[in-house]
């Protein structure tokens, strides 16, 4: 929703995240529900950020650049060379090929193999 009083009605928030961090934390400040996401958090409304969204939730990220977060969380995301022993291999955290054990109609829509396009880079987050 882009309306504030939908989130402050809402029993629970959920941000999601694809995409840059810089261009995600500007989209939301140009949404105008910055400090209304912010104060519902800190009243302590359940909150939920996937993927980009939760690096949101902390101070800073350093995805292209040094970005401030919301500050909902006491630490930063960085990326995850700078921080892993020279010499070892950063874990794949991209999507995988979808292979199904048991066949279900959840997967009505998609067949074995398919991939998600998106690609994901991969963070630490240092608490």
């Amino acid at each position: 929703t882009r309306d504030a009083e939908v989130l402050k009605k809402a029993d629970r928030l959920v941000l999601p995240g694809v995409g840059a961090f810089c261009d995600a934390r500007q989209a939301l400040r140009d949404s105008g529900l910055e400090d209304t996401v912010i104060a519902l958090a800190k009243e302590g409304k359940p909150f939920l950020g996937i993927c980009l969204g939760m690096q949101m939730l902390f101070e800073r990220d350093y995805e292209d650049g040094v970005h401030e977060g919301l500050g909902l969380i006491p630490g930063e995301v960085r990326p995850i060379s700078q921080t892993i022993e020279a010499g070892l291999k950063i874990p794949q955290i991209g999507w995988n090929a979808l292979l199904f054990r048991n066949p279900s109609r959840i997967f009505k829509y998609i067949k074995e193999g398919d991939y998600p396009t998106a690609r994901l880079t991969s963070t630490t987050i240092t608490l």
